[in-house]
């Protein structure tokens, strides 16, 4: 024990740096898997073919291609047609594309949970479906996809380790390149899977809380 403490010590400097990036991929690719999800939500419950339809058949279409071909696409194909991004935009654009689908669906199931009669009440009162989206369904469905939206938050934080594969040097690519050089992996990918419990771990404490705070609340 005490041998792998002092390991540890000299591996974790580098291993945070992996960390930080793993942070920041997540957080970016959360926050436009967030927004495009809820835009794929409005669009399948418009109500209107022309713009539901297609969104149905992309979402279906994403959610069948594994995340490393999609990440692989985007870094290697994309340059062809003259769109050249960087390892880090290749991977958080990978990841938020993917993530928006699961995320959308997420949204567009909390959408048609919310009862249909304060929809009706709201329109007897004359609210146009913006206002009426805005003040009265997305409110009460945000309490109701919640739970999965957190899911969905924890899984994408454990999917950023995906975008090793562009050569991204996250958390799990510093911990490979680290036990590659040092062939110590017993401690590397120990401090590693530590490192991602540290993250995970309160995710879930902190959603579990809201859960319950939104529960007293309604």
């Amino acid at each position: 024990m005490a041998t792998f403490f002092a390991q540890a010590t000299q591996y974790l400097p580098l291993l945070l740096k992996g960390l930080w990036l793993t942070i920041a991929v997540t957080v970016l690719a959360l926050c436009l898997s967030t927004a495009l999800g809820l835009l794929w939500a409005l669009l399948r419950t418009s109500g209107i073919p022309a713009l539901a339809t297609p969104t149905r058949i992309f979402i279906e279409l994403l959610r069948g291609i594994p995340i490393l071909v999609v990440l692989f696409y985007i870094y290697f194909v994309m340059p062809e047609i003259g769109l050249d991004l960087t390892a880090f935009q290749a991977g958080v654009i990978g990841l938020a594309l993917t993530y928006s689908c699961y995320i959308g669906e997420t949204f567009r199931a909390g959408i048609e949970a919310v009862d249909t009669g304060q929809v009706e009440a709201a329109k007897s009162i004359g609210m146009k479906r913006p206002l009426m989206m805005r003040r009265v369904i997305l409110p009460q469905a945000f309490k109701i996809v919640l739970p999965p939206y957190a899911n969905n938050l924890v899984m994408l934080l454990k999917d950023s380790s995906q975008v090793s594969v562009i050569s991204v040097a996250e958390l799990t690519m510093q911990g490979k390149m680290l036990a590659s050089s040092t062939f110590n992996n017993t401690t590397i990918f120990t401090l590693v899977a530590l490192l991602y419990l540290c993250l995970t771990i309160p995710l879930n404490l902190l959603m579990r809380r809201l859960e319950l705070a939104m529960g007293k609340a309604r």
